[in-house]
């Protein structure tokens, strides 16, 4: 390692890279890093086009001298399509398989590591959001890594001729990167926790409850988890109906003949979510992600993990109360005519089900028809894989949080409101809209110091899963509640 007062440089296992020191924020009176040094966009595998489009990632040729990792790469995400209100930035070119890393001192050695896989529903998403800059992980020891990997079709869609599930194969690539070169960067490679947040949720879940990859991370959080555990017949459906649009065959040389820019319309359109996509969403998962191909993923993540895959790695999961209740506020107006009964019978919620349902949920109920088809979807989508996952890990380490807090925008706890306060950054660009004008900087030193205590030591001060399903909900004040998820038992009956 070399350094001056503004650059560093560090040699990894392909070649030398320079990055640039940046202050931390917040208090460093006792120790904590002052500054951070960030190494963007090295690439860990070849760029996916041409001949390696649908291919299995290819790790990165050599190169000579010293390369600069001063601004972030390309991004596989095209565009701005604005799925989440986090601000994820997208980045043209064909180098999209590159890793950023954030550590607070090359020079040091066994620091622990967090790698960021960020969400997007698979198809969209960014490793270059300012809320994803890992400086104040940095301020409090921790070496952060954040990755990218294919989205959409080009990295879950079933090709025959081509390797299946190209984009979890990415995120094991960059993974191995880590362990082959996180050293150099003052980083652990036996200390290592894999985090995200929606995708990037089921995508370490998804990992989790893999044989092949046990090797390559020792702890889990997993923020909003989506597992997609997509099943092969609905995969083949799927790109059948994306070859006959394109007019195309269902197959590797069929896909390389439509250009990048088509095949993603193509794909947009036939899984855009309306109303009767929610439903077969609610019943079946989304339509892109991780498919269980029985060979990279032999079975369903939560069959995996109630055999035992993973059960030596301590895990956090958790949500927000209302992730999907946004999907309704343009809808509140004529929801509110429509009978509680049969607004919950069209969702999917048996009559013999509703008043259990509707008395765990009286206190959103009271505001409205909107507010409870919100968490009616948010327990159908994210609360009830949450109980049925801790459940299934039996002893195993196991630690569960709801974020309660409600924005300052919105007036409840949405989809995307706890990343800021786990990455401690709500003066960084774009809170407002998400969180209101005065989020509480001290819910976000709890939910922030609770992370970096799992990553460091591998625990939290809450207690575990099964003693209660008790969870740590995060509001003003934060509190540990037995039986947290209670609202999920009605729809597990």
């Amino acid at each position: 390692m070399t350094q001056d007062s503004q650059y560093v440089e560090v040699q990894t296992a392909a070649g030398r890279v320079r990055g640039a020191w940046r202050p931390t924020t917040g208090s460093t009176g006792d120790g904590r890093a002052a500054r951070s040094a960030a190494f963007l966009g090295i690439p860990f595998a070849e760029a996916p086009v041409g001949p390696l489009r649908f291919a299995a990632p290819l790790p990165a040729a050599p190169w000579a001298g010293v390369r600069d990792a001063l601004e972030f790469a390309p991004t596989a995400q095209r565009g701005d399509p604005g799925v989440t209100l986090i601000p994820e930035p997208s980045v043209p070119g064909d180098a999209t398989l590159n890793v950023n890393v954030f550590t607070p001192d090359p020079g040091a050695a066994g620091l622990p590591v967090l790698v960021w896989i960020h969400g997007g529903g698979f198809y969209a998403g960014s490793p270059a959001s300012p809320w994803y800059d890992g400086r104040n992980f940095n301020r409090d020891g921790v070496v952060t890594v954040t990755l990218s990997y294919r989205l959409g079709f080009d990295g879950f869609g079933w090709i025959d001729g081509a390797p299946s599930n190209r984009g979890v194969r990415d995120w094991i690539a960059a993974l191995e990167w880590v362990q082959q070169n996180i050293a150099a960067f003052g980083g652990d490679p036996a200390r290592v926790t894999i985090a995200g947040q929606s995708a990037g949720g089921g995508a370490v879940l998804t990992l989790l409850g893999m044989p092949a990859t046990q090797h390559l991370f020792h702890r889990v959080w997993s923020l909003s988890g989506a597992l997609a555990d997509v099943a092969p017949d609905r995969a083949r459906t799927l790109a059948e109906g994306l070859a006959a649009a394109a007019g195309v065959s269902a197959d590797r040389e069929g896909f390389a003949s439509v250009p990048e820019e088509r095949l993603l319309a193509l794909q947009q359109k036939l899984t855009a979510l309306d109303a009767g996509a929610l439903g077969e969403m609610l019943d079946l998962g989304l339509p892109l992600g991780p498919v269980v191909d029985g060979d990279l993923i032999p079975r369903p993540t939560r069959e995996s993990l109630a055999a035992g895959v993973g059960a030596d790695k301590p895990l956090v999961l958790g949500t927000t109360d209302d992730e999907f209740t946004m999907a309704f506020s343009d809808a509140a107006n004529k929801l509110r005519w429509v009978p509680r009964g049969m607004l919950l019978r069209r969702m999917g919620l048996r009559r013999e089900q509703q008043k259990a349902y509707l008395a765990a949920n009286a206190d959103v109920a009271a505001l409205g028809n909107a507010r409870l088809a919100g968490r009616y979807v948010t327990d159908r989508m994210f609360r009830t894989a949450l109980v049925d996952i801790a459940g299934r890990r039996g002893d195993a380490p196991t630690w569960a949080y709801r974020f309660s807090w409600p924005s300052g925008t919105f007036g409840f706890a949405e989809h995307c409101l706890d990343v800021p306060f786990f990455f401690d950054c709500l003066d960084g660009p774009a809170i407002q809209p998400l969180a209101g004008p005065h989020p509480p900087q001290a819910l976000a030193d709890a939910v922030h110091a609770d992370a970096v205590d799992f990553v460091v030591d591998a625990g939290v001060g809450w207690p575990q899963w099964r003693e209660n399903g008790t969870a740590r909900v995060y509001d003003e004040p934060v509190r540990d509640v037995p039986n947290a998820y209670a609202s999920v038992a009605a729809l597990r009956g």
